[in-house]
């Protein structure tokens, strides 16, 4: 389920779709039916009947979306973005409690023992997290912390060419290659600060740019520890 969240809610909302969603309300119910089919997708090769689960999970995240859409609370985007992704993961996990698959007592320790059970689903978590999640967060993150203002959305190609940079970076940790995630990261680095300082963005650019490099060291040293 949280593997279904992190695609249907981030990897399939594409930029028109995004644009769309904060335009109309047409846009958040196409969005709301790509995640009801997502998640759907992910439940059936575990447990094919949970349609109470899936309905939950997928009706909540429309009511959530659909009152930020009409009602959009006066606070920092950054901090619009966490609420709205704790009040989604919090729907997710009340299904999951609700149909007998966790409990609130024993939450972290349901959490690890499913990580074990499946470890390559767990690490297809952690590649599909570096994604355009991880974009989203870092996006949303390096703009509230340094510029105090919403993302640059769209932000053009080089949101895939961070993805790729990430996905390499963490596949070499995972591999115990990390002192070859510099040559990974520095032609990146030097072929775009020019037009970066030029600009007088290279504050958020090298914020960004650190960030995504920790945020992906980061994930592969979990998936490398991690017991498979």
């Amino acid at each position: 389920m949280l593997l279904a969240h992190l695609v249907g809610d981030f990897i399939l909302q594409w930029d028109a779709l995004a644009l769309w969603k904060s335009r109309s309300i047409r846009g958040v119910i196409v969005h709301s039916l790509v995640l009801a089919a997502v998640t759907a997708a992910c439940a059936i090769p575990f447990q094919p009947f949970w349609w109470q689960g899936v309905l939950f999970i997928s009706l909540t995240h429309f009511l959530i979306d659909a009152v930020q859409f009409y009602y959009p609370p006066p606070i920092p985007p950054l901090v619009r973005f966490f609420i709205d992704q704790f009040l989604h993961l919090l729907m997710t996990f009340i299904a999951l409690v609700a149909g007998g698959y966790m409990s609130w007592s024993t939450l972290w320790t349901d959490i690890v023992a499913g990580a074990e059970e499946v470890p390559m689903l767990t690490a297809l978590l952690g590649y599909a997290f570096l994604t355009m999640p991880a974009w989203v967060l870092l996006k949303f993150s390096v703009y509230g912390l340094v510029k105090r203002q919403p993302p640059n959305f769209p932000a053009g190609p080089n949101k895939y060419v961070g993805i790729l940079e990430r996905l390499l970076i963490t596949t070499l940790v995972i591999f115990g290659q990390a002192f070859i995630v510099p040559l990974v990261a520095l032609p990146r680095l030097i072929i775009e600060w020019p037009k970066v300082s030029d600009s007088g963005g290279d504050t958020v650019y090298l914020a960004e740019f650190f960030a995504s490099i920790a945020l992906a060291v980061a994930v592969g040293i979990g998936l490398r520890y991690f017991p498979f």
